[in-house]
């Protein structure tokens, strides 16, 4: 078998609207550092996949807003691997389009797709699977995808159900389909059936295999994605990806994609992973103190338990709270009952509609 070229495609465009205030449209969660390492989550997705792919073959989309914030934050990556989205489209353009670039590139190629703002706590085990799906990957006209192993009725996240006989030499298992996310009545059904994993929104396959399905199931993208291709390293080349990528359609690569096609399997990841996806995962990934509280900053705690305050040179005095959630930065401040987080994105929907969008 011919070994071919491992690379990775990174999504940053995110807008991470459930770590407001912290996160802003111009600074987004995947280039914050939620970590006591002093680096940020889009650094630690790069960081932790060296060891199976060249940084010259890590591709970086985002939005073209954040060009400049990516290009200090990683510097080692090219220039030419940032590639910037003229517009938000979902993760299925944004994946064709890193796809067209890597098939210009070297024609084909493994392509490892990982979103930017996951923390993982065992490196050297995901980095195992992700050789694994590389093998699956490179066999045939196969889509793989990583699930997780849940540990709890989540109705945040989507749910792969997977056939239990193994395949693929009792390395992953055959897809049966993709579930939206779920109701608790629901969700506790999957976990306890133990035919379900958590979608993390990670894939591998060869670029010539995604692209295909592009061909077949979206074909007005496709279309859009070989035109992009053929303008890569031309005059013209903004020019085109800016009419292109405005003309598709805004679609997730699951709903587009997964979800109808064939051939899709899926291995079943236990390495500590988290999406970071509130406030509250600050207490899954740094240790509480002996109240229970995560604390930064300027901070005086009385009678404060299982709360998080996050800080800067202003000092902020807390006396009898439980359960609360508290983010300061330079221009506004959040406070927040824990049960409540979710709920976070309503405060941006107001600061729209109060015309304060400053703060967003």
């Amino acid at each position: 078998m011919i070994i071919i070229k491992t690379t990775a495609l990174i999504m940053a465009g995110g807008k991470g609207e459930r770590f407001w205030p912290k996160s802003r449209k111009s600074f987004p969660k995947q280039f914050l550092c939620l970590t006591n390492d002093d680096k940020t989550m889009i650094q630690h997705t790069v960081e932790r996949i060296l060891p199976i792919v060249d940084v010259k073959d890590i591709y970086i989309a985002t939005n073209k807003e954040y060009k400049e914030i990516v290009m200090k934050q990683l510097p080692d990556i090219p220039e030419e691997n940032i590639l910037c989205e003229p517009v938000g489209k979902n993760t299925a353009p944004c994946i064709g389009y890193a796809a067209a670039h890597i098939n210009k590139k070297y024609d084909d190629a493994i392509m490892i797709v990982l979103p930017s703002d996951h923390l993982i706590k065992f490196t050297d085990m995901f980095v195992s699977m992700l050789k694994t799906g590389c093998s699956i990957a490179e066999m045939g006209e196969n889509l793989v995808t990583i699930g997780i192993m849940p540990s709890y009725p989540e109705t945040g996240y989507g749910y792969i159900k997977f056939i239990p006989n193994k395949n693929q030499s009792e390395k992953a298992y055959k897809v049966e389909k993709f579930v939206e996310k779920p109701k608790l009545e629901l969700a506790k059904e999957y976990v306890s059936c133990g035919e379900y994993l958590w979608n993390s929104g990670m894939f591998i396959w060869k670029v010539s295999t995604i692209l295909r399905q592009f061909e077949k199931f979206l074909p007005d993208t496709f279309n859009g994605i070989m035109k992009i291709k053929e303008s890569i390293g031309g005059l013209d080349y903004n020019n085109v990806l800016e009419r292109e990528f405005n003309l598709f359609n805004s679609e997730s690569i699951d709903y587009g994609i997964m979800e109808k096609a064939s051939n899709i399997y899926i291995l079943p990841g236990s390495f500590g992973w988290d999406d970071v996806g509130s406030w509250l995962a600050l207490e899954r990934i740094n240790k509480t103190n002996e109240f229970g509280n995560i604390v930064s900053g300027n901070v005086i705690n009385i009678d404060t338990k299982n709360s998080i305050i996050i800080g800067r040179d202003k000092l902020i005095a807390t006396v009898g709270l439980e359960d609360a959630v508290i983010i300061d930065t330079d221009d506004a401040i959040l406070i927040c009952d824990k049960n409540r987080t979710q709920d976070i994105k309503k405060v941006l929907e107001t600061l729209k509609v109060c015309n304060k969008e400053e703060y967003i």
